[in-house]
C-alpha cells in the first residue's frame, strides 16, 4: 500500500474517531442541559413534570411569604402575562427581595409549583455594594484605587 493511501485511511479514522466522541458527548450531556423559561411560556407550554428548567421573571411584590422552619421561602415569579408560584429551601441571595429580578433553577411539580434548587438575584446597573452605600463618588474612587 502506497504511503499516500496510509494517510488518507488515518485521516478517514481520525474524523471518524472525532465524530463518534462528538455525538457520544451530546447523548450524555442530553439531560444535563438547563433551558431558560418565562412565566409565559410555562403556563403555553409547560415542559415536563421533573426535568431541570431555569425559571425567570420578577419576584411579584407582596408574594414573598418565610417558612415557620424559617429557611422556606414561597413566592411569585411574574412577567406582566402570566403567574408561577416558586418555593424554596435555603437561604437566598442578599439581593433577593419582592420586585426584584430572579433566576430560579429547579424544575416544576405536577401541582404547576416551581422547586427552586438555586436562586440567583438580578440587580441592575446601579447596583452599589453595601459597604459603599453611604460614600460620596471621591471616597468610593478612592476606596477603588486602595484595593487595587
Amino acid at each position: 500500500m502506497k504511503a499516500k493511501h496510509q494517510r488518507l485511511i488515518l485521516v478517514l479514522i481520525a474524523l471518524a474517531a472525532m465524530t463518534g466522541a462528538g455525538l457520544l458527548a451530546a447523548w450524555a450531556l442530553r439531560n444535563q442541559a438547563s433551558y431558560f423559561y418565562l412565566p409565559t411560556q410555562i403556563a403555553n407550554d409547560p415542559p415536563e413534570v421533573g426535568r431541570a428548567v431555569r425559571l425567570g421573571g420578577m419576584v411579584e411584590a407582596g408574594s414573598l411569604k418565610k417558612g415557620a422552619d424559617g429557611v422556606t421561602l414561597s413566592f411569585i415569579v411574574g412577567d406582566d402575562k402570566s403567574r408561577v408560584p416558586v418555593q424554596f429551601k435555603g437561604i437566598a441571595p442578599d439581593l433577593f427581595k419582592e420586585g426584584s429580578g430572579v433566576v430560579a433553577e429547579g424544575r416544576i411539580l405536577p401541582d404547576g409549583t416551581f422547586l427552586a434548587d438555586n436562586l440567583l438575584a438580578k440587580h441592575d446597573e446601579k447596583y452599589v455594594p453595601r459597604e459603599m452605600k453611604d460614600m460620596t463618588e471621591a471616597q468610593a474612587r478612592r476606596k477603588v484605587k486602595e484595593t487595587r
